[in-house]
């Protein structure tokens, strides 16, 4: 862990506040060296995922030409949220190291355990109803994939 990872991902967020933005930075380390920044623009941009760590994740596979984050650290301001939490296992870097806490995010507005458990509500259940629709073709999709020879596989 290099502290001075950490304060640039802290001072980013500092700034985004400062910028009328939300408060989490986040940056993606490789080799030492910072290959990407983001700080969260959900209000900026109007985009729900425009989180900093996703932000950063985005920039970091343009700049690398990969959807794999392979060797990289992701330093960030903020324990990361619940969809950042998914981005980031789908974008496997080596590690990731946060800043504040969720409990810390959730006493100053950003409480995301509402999300946690949704998770564990049975689908038609949950807060937002998820139907599942029946389909016959439902599994072509994969059919087609799987009989890709071609294939990127992630």
């Amino acid at each position: 862990m290099n502290n001075s990872f950490m304060k640039q991902a802290i001072d980013l967020a500092i700034e985004n506040v400062r910028r009328e933005g939300g408060p989490f930075g986040a940056l993606v380390v490789r080799d030492g060296i910072v290959i990407a920044t983001g700080a969260n623009q959900v209000t900026r941009t109007s985009d729900p995922t425009a989180h900093a760590e996703v932000v950063a994740i985005r920039e970091a596979c343009r700049v690398l030409g990969d959807f794999q984050l392979t060797g990289c650290d992701l330093y960030t301001s903020c324990e990361p949220c619940p969809m950042c939490l998914g981005a980031i296992f789908w974008a496997r870097p080596a590690r990731v190291f946060f800043a504040a806490t969720q409990r810390e995010a959730a006493a100053a507005g950003f409480d995301d355990s509402f999300i946690y458990r949704q998770i564990e509500v049975p689908h038609g259940e949950r807060t937002i109803p998820m139907i599942h629709v029946a389909d016959q073709q439902a599994s072509r999709p994969f059919v087609e994939w799987a009989g890709r020879p071609d294939k990127v596989e992630y």
